[in-house]
């Protein structure tokens, strides 16, 4: 929501191509969260948690990605509802040590690593448990928006995309 016309941008993005999975990010509040779905998002995440806007987009069967940091947070979100908790900001609070910190009381928790992630500690992540990566700049570097630099994001999206195979197949027991 930090994008002018947000929403205005959803609802194009979700006509134009009906294939690709459009959410909306950094939603704060309940009015927000229906803006953006009515706008047609796909799902919600915030970088903090705000209970009723969990239970709210929890109600309308779209998934919720609430922000948390703390323990306690964490118990909030995953009592509200949310399918997934993205720890934010994950990297300036001990990254990966963090995560795995985090697993031991919330098996549970499908967690979301936010912020600070990139190619270099990505494996790192998967390896600490998270369920997924949240990448901002580090996937879209506003220089490749700014000169309309398509193949530098694909390149991006696919190296990221190549980490975490790479790394769950080396977790998994028949590796």
């Amino acid at each position: 929501m930090t994008v002018p016309k947000a929403t205005e941008l959803i609802s194009h993005l979700v006509k134009k191509h009906p294939h690709v999975l459009v959410g909306a990010g950094t939603v704060l509040d309940v009015e927000t969260a229906r803006a953006c779905l009515d706008a047609g998002a796909m799902f919600i995440t915030s970088p903090g948690l705000d209970v009723a806007t969990v239970e709210f987009v929890v109600k309308q069967g779209v998934a919720v990605l609430p922000g948390a940091l703390t323990p306690t947070e964490i118990m909030l979100a995953a009592k509200a509802g949310a399918d997934f908790v993205k720890i934010f900001p994950s990297a300036q609070v001990g990254g990966p040590a963090y995560i795995r910190a985090l697993k031991g009381p919330f098996p549970h928790v499908c967690f979301i690593a936010a912020g600070g992630v990139d190619q270099q500690n990505a494996a790192e992540y998967i390896q600490a448990g998270v369920a997924a990566l949240g990448v901002g700049a580090q996937l879209i570097p506003p220089r490749a928006i700014e000169a309309k630099e398509h193949g530098w994001i694909v390149e991006l999206a696919r190296r990221f995309s190549h980490i975490v195979s790479r790394t769950r197949s080396e977790m998994s027991p028949t590796h």
